[in-house]
Order: structure tokens, then C-alpha cells, then sequence
């Protein structure tokens, strides 16, 4: 099994509820072709660094999926025809980092790494 981190970027006017329809959309393709979803993390609204389809600011979903090559293959496919996304992007890593919530506050990673030492 190989292991990828797929991040999709929604539109600015996504409404939350949406949102949640799009992660489980996703969750559920990747499912039905043998693969499985490890952990979903919702980024919020972020700026872009450039317009993208007249657009300066998406809300980011991030991914982290088990699965064979056809799983990405069929994300892909489904996500080209989406109107609500901007962009998408799927990474093949060696392992997960599972614990470092990169997106959430400053002060809470702070306190996690102060406890490890």
C-alpha cells in the first residue's frame, strides 16, 4: 500500500456544510476503490498567493490516504470536473505525521512541544 497526502482547495463562497459534503465525497471514493482515509484535517480559509479563477482566498482540506495508485487516479478524475474546486494536489510520502497539526493555533503547539521535553 502506498501512502499519500492529497489536499483539495474549495472555493472562497463554500458554504461549512458544503465543506463537509466535499470531505465526505471524497472519503467515500476513496473507500469504494480499496482505499482508506487515515485522517482528514479541515485548514480553514486561507489566502491564496495568487488569484486562482478570480478567486484570492479557499478553504483547504488535507487528506492523508492508504491505497494504490488507482485510488489517486480516481480522485483526480472525479475532482477535474468539480465546479467547487480551485486546485488539487496529491503528494506520495514515506510515512505520516500524524501528531503535528500544522494549521492550528500557535500556542497549542507550543504547549505539546514544551510537554515532550
Amino acid at each position: 500500500m502506498n501512502l499519500y497526502e492529497h489536499t483539495i482547495i474549495a472555493r472562497q463562497d463554500t458554504s461549512p456544510s458544503e465543506l463537509k459534503q466535499l470531505t465526505e465525497k471524497y472519503s467515500k471514493i476513496v473507500e469504494k476503490n480499496e482505499g482508506e482515509v487515515v485522517k482528514t484535517e479541515n485548514w480553514g480559509l486561507l489566502n491564496l498567493s495568487y488569484l486562482i479563477k478570480k478567486n484570492k482566498k479557499g478553504s483547504y482540506i488535507h487528506f492523508k490516504i492508504k491505497g494504490k495508485g488507482k485510488v489517486v487516479e480516481e480522485l483526480e478524475k472525479n475532482e477535474a470536473i468539480d465546479k467547487k474546486l480551485l486546485r488539487y494536489l496529491t503528494v506520495r510520502v514515506k510515512e505520516f505525521d500524524l501528531d503535528t497539526n500544522y494549521f492550528g493555533k500557535k500556542e497549542e503547539y507550543e504547549n505539546k512541544e514544551s510537554a515532550k521535553n
